[in-house]
């Protein structure tokens, strides 16, 4: 008997020595796929394949039902053993439209889509390195689904179906990148993200609270970066690629590189990014607003105003980035998988120019206004294992961020200039569990905590003389944020054609901060709150048959007050302060969706989502008093009192729609379509637009493919928002809009047309060619501070060995 047993342990050790990796190819062209997946349901076990069509098939050994997936080829359904019979070679036949795919984010184990009832959308390496996007938030928009807002070059906030900011979650290899002091005005944290090092970003609409917690009220956009991959057992795997890129409209000038060591246990992933980008040059065919003509130079002998002499270039907007990124995985045996990341993006200072361009008495307001470098660093320790019992699978993930970022400003002709710095530590732990009962039934279930810790300073210096003194912090020193929960989710098949998702959580949040009344001599030392959130969600998703899908869903989110709104002093505009205020609550939102995707002969696939949210207890901007005062004077400046306060109520509603078209000869047509419709209840009672729900917007796409030709001519199209459309505090933003007939701020629509090319030669080159905006247009996207790219040159390469 020991015999037998001896035997068969050496018989499994000899199937994890000689795992294989497998390759992956087109069935006509032998060329080498990208990007496949390769999926086990029963073991929720994933990966893709690299840049020349290979993946190791460790974690697969003794699998029955194993899925091969690539968007525009038919899915392949096979096991291990099959594939060792056929040598670890797969040939994967070019096919149409369907609806098989997987996502991971909706419940944070790999799931078919089938059995996600809400709207997620995948934006996949494929399409980036065809579209080359400088910056992560350039990479959301070519979802066509997202809108993002831009202050200045170095940044990019994006909105979700009427919201944006502290109301959309952020998360990074499972990892909540969302701090205390996320605030409601703009964000730029996505650019912290590296969209070379970025496998796959995935877009849940809509809340996801029960899965994610506070902040996940419109959306939460998932980002998955590369994963180190293991060799043979007899040989080290090296692979890597090296890439380089230069665009014109801002002098950009990007450097990368990564590489992969794999061993049979151990694995290494290194991957660097370097970005310079000069000042943004405008188009030429738009409105004059736009331009601009004069700027202050800064030099001994004080500040000075001089012409532009190319009005068309937005100075100064310039700046630098760079991203590390470094993975080590280890494996042990089939059941155990550790991997420890380290994420590393800093940036240069990075001018502000929507608030440069401010004009007050006649000239410009400021002389200096800049962020200092944004720095993002984590830690992140995730362990996986595969168990028995009270789990199938579990995964813990434990995290350390630390975010730095600062504000410098400086009125013109004055010599102070003021200096505010925040730094966040943030400490998190997710505890995520998968059961499965049966093929019909599958639990997931797990608990959360968050720690964050948030130090605040300022000091005015006199940059004739050098002198420092304190002033007024823009955040309570010190003060905390710390989140505590528990959720679970259920999936329930039932009938084939019919499966159920509902789940819930439970959240308590505890916050404090301690106030320095040295600059404001508030009512109250101390706040703390312990708000805790109940939230839900059901959906329904029913497939008639394999060519169509409806989708039915009612869910709740919120958001907890975080220090931004307990605890804030800042000028949020000129001749308005906010102030603190320790008398808040969560805000609550619920959402009802229906939709539905067909398919017809896999060379048409149309899909439609209509949605409704409701937002309750809003934390929003209204007039407050401080110690019975409705104005303070605030660095110099008499300013109207304003206070975070759950005031408000609002709705949004609105339809996504997209339709995709295979046609002869390589040809592919698709197009996105985004309404949405918001309003804010004031508090005279009256409604008034609601400031993130942005116009509508679309982008077409004309695909072309021929053998290592890639080719997509598209455009992208946004709606007019007039005067009497845009949020109140949009209003009066003059010098950001351009003004319409009667002389008020309005958004004008705009449409850009845009090519861009990708040619393989060899295995390993990939040539990259764009020209954005052909046409020149002069344009500012809605609620943004700097005007777009003009006409744009883009040329890479990209080398895979």
């Amino acid at each position: 008997m020991k015999k037998h047993i001896l035997m068969g342990c050496l018989l499994l050790l000899q199937l994890a020595v000689t795992a294989q990796e497998i390759t992956i190819r087109d069935q006509e062209t032998r060329e080498p796929l990208a990007f496949a997946t390769i999926f086990d349901a029963k073991s929720n076990t994933v990966t893709n394949t690299d840049g020349k069509g290979r993946a190791e098939m460790r974690d697969f050994i003794n699998s029955e039902e194993i899925e091969i997936q690539l968007i525009g080829y038919k899915h392949i359904h096979t096991s291990y053993e099959e594939l060792e019979q056929q040598g670890f070679e797969v040939l994967m036949e070019p096919a149409g439209l369907s609806l098989d795919e997987v996502v991971v984010s909706a419940v944070r184990w790999a799931q078919e889509r089938r059995d996600v009832p809400h709207k997620v959308t995948t934006i996949r390496p494929l399409d980036v390195a065809l579209q080359n996007p400088q910056t992560m938030a350039d990479l959301l928009e070519t979802s066509g689904e997202i809108y993002v807002q831009k202050s200045q070059l170095g940044g990019g906030s994006p909105m979700l179906r009427g919201f944006a900011t502290n109301r959309i979650l952020l998360v990074v290899d499972g990892v909540r990148m969302n701090t205390a002091i996320f605030r409601s005005g703009n964000l730029q944290n996505v650019i912290s993200l590296d969209p070379f090092a970025t496998e796959q970003t995935e877009v849940i609409f809509g809340p996801g609270s029960v899965i994610y917690g506070s902040d996940a009220i419109g959306g939460v956009l998932s980002f998955s970066s590369m994963a180190p991959k293991f060799g043979k057992s007899n040989e080290t795997f090296i692979k890597g690629s090296a890439a380089l890129r230069y665009a014109t409209a801002n002098n950009e000038k990007t450097a990368h590189a990564d590489v992969n060591i794999g061993w049979e246990k151990w694995a290494l992933l290194s991957s660097f990014t370097y970005s310079d980008f000069g000042d943004l040059r405008m188009g030429s065919n738009g409105p004059d607003k736009y331009l601009r003509p004069e700027y202050v130079k800064v030099s001994a002998g004080g500040d000075q105003v001089v012409d532009n002499p190319d009005p068309l270039v937005q100075v100064p907007t310039g700046y630098s980035q760079y991203n590390l990124m470094q993975k080590v995985r280890f494996q042990p045996n089939s059941n155990w998988d550790l991997n420890y990341s380290f994420h590393y993006s800093a940036s240069s200072n990075v001018p502000r120019y929507d608030r440069l361009i401010e004009y007050s008495g006649g000239g410009l307001r400021s002389a200096e206004w800049y962020y200092g470098p944004q720095e993002w660093m984590m830690n992140n320790l995730n362990i996986s294992h595969t168990g028995s019992g009270i789990y199938d699978h579990l995964r813990l993930t434990l995290a350390q961020q630390h975010f730095e970022e600062s504000r410098h400003d400086r009125r013109w002709g004055r010599t102070q200039l003021r200096h505010r710095y925040e730094a966040v530590e943030v400490i998190s732990a997710n505890l995520d569990l998968e059961k499965s009962f049966s093929e019909k039934s599958q639990l997931f279930y797990g608990l959360e905590m968050l720690l964050n810790t948030v130090g605040s300073t300022g000091q005015s210096e006199d940059i004739e003389t050098g002198a420092t003194q304190a002033v007024s912090t823009r955040y309570p020193d010190g003060s905390t944020w710390n989140s505590y929960a528990a959720y679970m989710n259920w999936r329930y098949r039932l009938h084939p054609k019919l499966s159920v998702l509902t789940g819930a959580r439970y959240n308590l949040v505890k916050v404090a901060a301690t106030f320095d009344d040295t600059f404001f001599p508030l009512p109250f030392p101390t706040a703390e709150l312990s708000p805790d959130a109940l939230n839900g969600s059901i959906g329904l998703a029913y497939q008639p048959d394999p060519t169509w899908q409806i989708n039915a869903n009612i869910s709740t989110g919120f958001r907890a007050p975080n220090i931004d709104d307990l605890g804030k002093i800042f000028d949020s505009e000129p001749g308005a302060v906010i102030v603190p205020n320790p008398d808040l609550r969560p805000e609550y939102a619920v959402n009802t969706e229906l939709g539905f995707i067909k398919t017809i002969d896999e060379k048409v696939k149309v899909d439609v989502t209509a949605y409704y949210t409701q937002l309750r207890d809003a934390l929003v901007r209204r007039e407050f008093r401080l110690n019975g005062q409705d104005s303070i004077e605030y660095d110099g400046v008499q300013s109207r009192v304003l206070a975070i306060q759950n005031a408000a109520e609002a709705t949004v509603w609105g339809i996504q729609a997209g339709i995709e078209l295979k046609l002869p000869g390589g040809f592919g047509l698709n197009s996105r379509f985004n309404y949405q419709h918001g309003e804010e209840e004031l508090d005279n009672g009256d409604t008034a637009p609601l400031r993130h729900a942005a116009p509508w917007f679309g982008v077409t796409h004309l695909t072309y493919k021929y053998k290592r030709l890639k080719a997509d001519l598209y455009a992208i199209y946004n709606g007019e928002v007039a005067n009497d459309e845009l949020a109140p505090s949009e209003q009066e933003k003059t010098d950001l809009y351009t003004a319409d007939e009667n002389g008020n701020p309005y958004s004008p629509a705009w449409t850009t047309l845009n090519l861009k090319m990708n040619y393989g030669i060899g295995d390993g080159l990939l040539l990259g060619l764009g020209l954005e905006n052909i046409l020149d247009k002069r344009y500012r996207p809605y609620s943004s501070g700097i005007t777009a790219p003009g006409r744009n040159l883009i040329v890479s390469a990209r080398l895979q060995f």
